[in-house]
């Protein structure tokens, strides 16, 4: 296939708002998949993408179609929409020279759609701005259309309306993107030169990387080297996803493919790095790769059982070989015993793991409290901060204002847009496991969408809070909080703590503290045995001993007795 028939596009949207759907209509329209086999969401092979109706993980494939009697080669790629993953449609669009830009007509302009939008005009990419769901009663497709115009500078009769789950406008969309998308800048005469664009693990196989070829052509028993990590690789196998792995001869400049590896650690390849020939590194320019996913989002996976410790650790093993922005370190504690440190790039990455785990790990572990990523220079402490955008209908701005500045936001702009408001924070990225997007969702009834950006690190007035049980530090509960709460969360952490402990026999006095100082104190008080309940007579003396001695037996029993929290009062301070 000649570079000027090619066209490599992808879908971006927010989450919801239609990518998957109208990705499958493009596998039936251009025959890719037959109309029997086809079933929805059919780039989500994983089946937590199916069961939340999410994409999570981007999808390449080619099709074939014949427009103007001349054969084209499309290779689209289908990406996540949440902001989680993010960094998934950074490295698509690099890939790309086109970009389908859809918004939801039910919905509207959301945060994402903004953020996908300026990825994309970074990139340089013709971006073609679509409108789905017209078929629905709810469809507002001309007030959208009027925001798109007033917020990315569309003209009117560039956008295109279409319904991916009926089919409409679909196909004149696909020829759209043949006529406006501009072909691969690509020279097989070159040295080769690709970019790897994602990598996945297979057992059998090893590492197979997804490439854009800018220049040359790789076939089999070719000899390759990164040019940033130096890792040298025989290629087995090459070819195209159809969307399932195709072999073929040789994938050629201007082409998505993939090559076979071999490789056994997925930790030796990395994406965003350029490929080139072994004899011909020196001589070829790396081209604009992209910065590693760093996990900004960390929590203590412990098991439920010492007995699936060992599943536990293979089951993260496993999970770490197709997904490279996991961290994973070994971590212990004294009410937990041996566990793992793992990062995520954020709670609902978290939230998929663990529901990978335990659907492909057969293990059920139990998570810490989240906690994001600080650093200490000595006595200071330094937290990530984000710069979030809010896109919120206008008559919710006020109540989006109050939320953002009691989670110690700074407003760096807002600006209106007939209905709608924009309006970007600086903001600690804590502030997000502290039920920020839950409280704009509250406040503005569901209508606020966010996005955000990791911007550096900035000090902090931060000072590490201990819970205690008759003296005894529970270190999964410890964590970072601001000098000026210390009062009311040290309050809340004990009451809440109080609620979900059981009664023993002795007193459990529960504590709050910051260094020395206690800030929060209650107790639950121990059952009362009543030890002259056989008594019916006799003299004070025989009482007061009796009564001395159980004295004495409770003091004792609080020296001696472990301090031990049920897993069930745990798992629901931990959650809470």
């Amino acid at each position: 296939m000649k570079p000027k028939n090619i066209r490599n596009f992808a879908i971006i949207a927010h989450i919801d708002h239609g990518k998957s759907t109208l990705a499958d209509r493009f596998l039936e329209i251009t025959s890719t998949i037959s109309k029997d086999k086809l079933k929805e969401q059919f780039l989500d092979q994983n089946p937590i993408s199916r069961e939340r109706g999410i994409t999570i993980k981007l999808a390449p494939v080619r099709m074939q179609y014949k427009f103007n009697e001349e054969e084209y080669s499309l290779n689209l790629i289908d990406t996540p929409g949440h902001m989680d993953f993010s960094y998934e449609v950074s490295r698509t669009l690099a890939a790309c020279e086109g970009a389908i830009l859809l918004v939801d007509a039910t919905k509207g302009i959301q945060a994402q759609t903004v953020a996908h939008y300026n990825t994309a005009k970074k990139e340089s990419l013709k971006v073609i701005p679509v409108i789905n769901k017209i078929d629905l009663p709810s469809s507002n497709k001309e007030i959208v259309a009027k925001s798109m115009i007033e917020i990315f500078g569309f003209r009117e009769e560039e956008i295109l309306y279409i319904s991916a789950k009926t089919g409409e406008g679909t196909r004149e969309l696909l020829e759209e993107v043949i006529k406006k998308v501009p072909p691969p800048s690509a020279d097989l005469n070159k040295p080769l030169r690709g970019l790897v664009f994602d990598a996945a693990f297979d057992e059998h196989r090893g590492v197979i990387i997804f490439i854009k070829l800018f220049d040359g052509l790789i076939k089999k028993q070719d000899k390759l080297e990164f040019i940033q990590t130096g890792t040298k690789i025989d290629v087995s196998e090459v070819g195209f996803f159809s969307p399932f792995l195709i072999s073929q001869k040789e994938i050629v400049a201007g082409q998505i493919g993939y090559v076979v590896t071999g490789i056994k650690d997925i930790r030796q390849t990395r994406v965003g790095d350029t490929i080139t020939f072994q004899n011909t590194k020196e001589l070829v320019m790396p081209l604009p790769g992209y910065s590693l996913p760093k996990p900004m989002v960390f929590f203590g996976i412990y098991p439920k059982s010492t007995n699936d410790y060992i599943h536990l650790r293979e089951a993260l093993n496993k999970l770490s070989l197709n997904d490279g922005s996991l961290t994973v370190a070994n971590e212990h504690s004294a009410f937990l015993g041996s566990g793992f440190r793992v990062g995520f790039l954020g709670l609902l990455h978290a939230e998929i793991v663990k529901e990978r785990l335990t659907q492909e790990g057969a293990v059920d572990p139990l998570l810490t409290m989240p906690r994001v990523l600080y650093k200490e220079e000595g006595e200071k402490i330094y937290e990530p901060v984000m710069n979030l955008t809010i896109f919120v209908p206008s008559s919710y701005v006020g109540g989006v204002m109050t939320v953002a500045q009691n989670k110690k936001g700074i407003l760096l702009n807002i600006t209106y847009h007939k209905d709608n408001a924009i309006l970007e924070y600086e903001m600690p990225y804590s502030m997000f496991i502290r039920g920020l997007s839950s409280e704009l969702k509250s406040v503005s009834q569901g209508f606020a969408s966010l996005d955000y950006e990791i911007t550096g690190f900035k000090e902090a007035n931060l000072v590490k809070m201990d819970i205690l049980i008759n003296e005894n530090v529970i270190d999964v509960l410890s964590e970072l909080v601001y000098k000026d709460e210390i009062d009311h969360v040290g309050r809340e952490k004990t009451e809440k703590l109080k609620e979900f402990l059981p009664r023993q026999q002795f007193r459990q006095i529960i504590q709050s503290a910051v260094g020395t100082k206690i800030v929060a104190r209650t107790e639950i008080p121990p059952y009362r045995k009543d030890v002259l309940a056989k008594m019916s007579g006799g003299d004070r003396t025989r009482k007061d001993k009796l009564l001395e001695a159980q004295k004495k037996g409770k003091v004792r029993m609080i020296n001696v007795s472990k301090v031990e929290i049920p897993q069930k009062a745990l798992l629901s301070m931990l959650q809470s």
